[in-house]
């Protein structure tokens, strides 16, 4: 053979061994593993800090490579092997199924190399996990050994990234990416902004993880259902106190799980909800309908049930607003409010849903921007005018580490509320308030007002001792925690993105999920008065008038009203009627009143709306009024023949509304409210509800 074709020949030999040293095989650690720098194979549920339930007579295990450096990544190709089928049986994904059968069975899975195992026993209905012990599985606290000062300041920080260069940012934008790069960002927030389409979205989430160099990213959003639904796409479903309404906890698990489904599938892997606000306050400007409602027990009782629904599908769930957001008449986006009640009263109304959640596991609790003088009576002075000011509970030690912490024994997350807001920028500079957060007990930073600015700050705050390096680990161990809790981690091989959107619109805004709206639309519906008016008895030549705004929504019920009736008209105004506008209903035999309000001087007797509706009544023409949002209208039209709460503006709360009036749903709903006269006394209480 001669020189030329043996090296031809060796050449083509080499080219053979490196393509054929690319290609993972079954049972062989895949090309990252096989980097010197793993150092061990882990399943999640051995880690101490990890928990996690069975549902369905199903447990998800991840395995873990532990690199060198201290970070873990799910691993892939993989054999996992039970040691008794007859207990349980496992995937290549490591999805374990119980059979049903006592017995104990290890769980155990290779690389080839590296090997873990774990103990599930089934006894009498009973499933026991036995952990293993060792210092390997300190894999939180190897993290933090090896993490630098800025990685774990990263982990706390949870920007929005809202618009770019004036533009929404519905796709990653090189700058965003860098800036989750240099500050090792733990999470982001998405808004209405950043979610045009479920594809579209898939692949911004996507990007986000891509741009995270070594842990997984919490993509978080407020997708509470109802009026606070940030999603463009997908499933419209009612909100808290609709369900509150509807008095169902199997309902509420139903949507907290669809919402969560829809979430994952877009890969957000945190929503921030329920809120767990009791609303006692009618004036409320900021929760009200976002509130299950008034009657603690209620509201942990749904609350719960939506948790349920939600952390089924790997979703982590936020109760907020902590300690209580819902006995303020002011909005914390533009001011500071007070709670002045004792801890006794607290205990027993506003904490009580929170430890409730605490105690079923919430994976997080948001912080109100409110004062609680009884709590923490502490002072700062205002840098917005210098004057003296109460501490509120997000920058408060006493409510975040005295309150949470020590007394309710709450272990989990503490993410504050948007650093953004009025009650905390207008007194507080942000670097500043992100430190006095921090300091308090805070682990998450919502929306802080600049990254660099933020992130720097905190760092000379270290630097200068004014933050402890233990607070900050303290508050990365729970950080990654959750994100272990939940599966939020890197993998070394990731589902395609081709795959990832596939599966978003499948899920997304599905036949399923929508009919599952539909049902919590129509249990919701509730009937507060009805003077012999509903359902409507009609013949084809009876007229029936539709009055309201369109910039109020009523648009949307004079369309459903046409789908019951032939002979409909339309009067688009939510301003006191016009002699014309009477004219046009001075021959229809029902008039349907729609009123929308938000705030107590909406619904004054005097405001325009409740002005239109009592001109309708004075007409002695029969008015159905429905009240598209808040359940207070009435108190500004207390003799309208008959009254209906929807409790949100959502097309399938309209078409339930219709179908109640014209008698093709049963109104079931109670109000999770009472209701007050003008004077304070009672118009109609908690409870209250009637049908036909």
């Amino acid at each position: 053979m001669s020189v030329f074709f043996r090296k031809k020949y060796l050449f083509a030999l080499i080219l053979i061994v490196v393509f054929l040293s690319s290609i993972p095989l079954m049972g062989a650690r895949n090309a990252e593993a096989q980097e010197t720098n793993v150092k061990n194979l882990v399943i999640d549920l051995n880690v101490p800090q990890v928990t996690r339930e069975v549902r369905n007579n199903q447990i998800q295990l991840n395995p873990l490579h532990v690199y060198k450096d201290g970070h873990f990544m799910i691993a892939s190709n993989l054999a996992w092997k039970s040691s008794n089928k007859n207990v349980a049986s496992v995937t290549k994904d490591g999805l374990v199924t119980l059979k049903g059968h006592k017995g104990k069975t290890f769980i155990s899975v290779s690389d080839g190399q590296y090997s873990d195992r774990i103990s599930i026993q089934f006894k009498e209905d009973q499933v026991l996990v036995k952990k293993q012990e060792d210092s390997r599985y300190d894999l939180i606290g190897q993290a933090l050994k090896q993490m630098t000062m800025e990685e774990k300041v990263g982990q706390m920080l949870m920007p929005d990234f809202r618009t770019w260069n004036g533009k929404n940012v519905t796709e990653m934008q090189p700058e965003i990416a860098q800036l989750v790069k240099d500050y090792h960002l733990g999470g982001v927030i998405l808004f209405r902004e950043n979610t045009v389409a479920a594809d579209q979205t898939t692949k911004l989430v996507h990007a986000y993880q891509e741009a995270s160099e070594k842990y997984g990213m919490l993509i978080s959003i407020d997708q509470e259902g109802g009026i606070v639904t940030r999603l463009q796409t997908g499933t419209d479903f009612p909100g808290n106190m609709a369900l509150g309404a509807a008095r169902s906890d199997e309902l509420a698990e139903k949507v907290g799980k669809a919402i969560g489904e829809e979430l994952n599938a877009l890969g957000i892997n945190m929503n921030f909800g329920p809120v767990m606000d009791v609303n006692l306050n009618p004036d409320n400007p900021v929760i009200g309908v976002r509130s299950f409602g008034e009657n603690p027990e209620l509201v942990a009782q749904l609350g719960k049930a939506y948790i349920k629904g939600l952390q089924e599908t790997g979703t982590a769930s936020t109760a907020k607003h902590f300690p209580g957001h819902g006995d303020t008449a002011v909005d914390s986006h533009v001011g500071l409010p007070e709670v002045p009640h004792d801890i006794d009263r607290l205990k027993k109304v506003e904490l009580y849903p929170f430890q409730q959640a605490m105690d079923a596991g919430i994976d997080a609790i948001m912080t109100a921007h409110v004062t609680f003088p009884k709590i923490d009576d502490s002072k700062a002075i205002s840098k917005a005018d210098g004057t003296e000011i109460a501490i509120p509970a997000t920058l408060s030690k006493k409510v975040l580490t005295g309150l949470m912490r020590e007394d309710m024994g709450y272990k989990g997350v503490i993410v504050t509320d948007a650093m953004n807001m009025g009650a905390i920028s207008k007194h507080f500079g942000p670097v500043d308030a992100a430190i006095r957060a921090v300091q308090a007990g805070a682990d998450i930073l919502l929306m802080p007002v600049g990254v660099s600015e933020v992130a720097n700050g905190i760092y000379k705050a270290v630097e200068k001792g004014d933050i402890s390096t233990d607070r900050l680990d303290q508050s990365v161990e729970r950080i990654l925690t959750l994100k272990l809790n939940r599966g939020i981690v890197k993998a070394e091989e990731e589902t395609s993105l081709d795959e990832k959107v596939e599966n978003a619109m499948k899920i997304v805004g599905s036949a399923e999920h929508k009919a599952i709206e539909k049902e919590a639309a129509a249990q919701s519906i509730t009937l507060v008065k009805n003077d012999g008016v509903l359902p409507l008895k009609t013949t084809n030549g009876d007229k029936i008038a539709v009055v309201g705004g369109s910039n109020f929504y009523m648009n949307l019920l004079a369309d459903e009203v046409k789908k019951h009736h032939g002979n409909v008209i339309y009067i688009n105004t939510s301003k006191q009627l016009t002699a014309a506008q009477l004219n046009q209903v001075n021959d229809a035999k029902y008039i349907i009143a729609g009123t929308y309000t938000s705030s107590v001087g909406g619904r004054a007797p005097t405001a325009d709306q409740m002005v239109m509706t009592n001109q309708l009544i004075a007409t002695g023409i029969p008015v159905v009024a429905v009240s598209a949002r808040n359940p207070y209208d009435i108190m500004s039209y207390p003799t309208v023949g008959a009254y209906l709460v929807q409790y949100g503006f959502k097309p399938a709360s309209f078409e339930a509304a219709a179908n109640t009036i014209f008698g093709e749903n049963q109104p079931t709903g109670k109000l999770p409210v009472t209701i007050y006269n003008q004077d304070g006394s009672v118009l109609y209480g908690y409870g209250h509800g009637l049908n036909y």
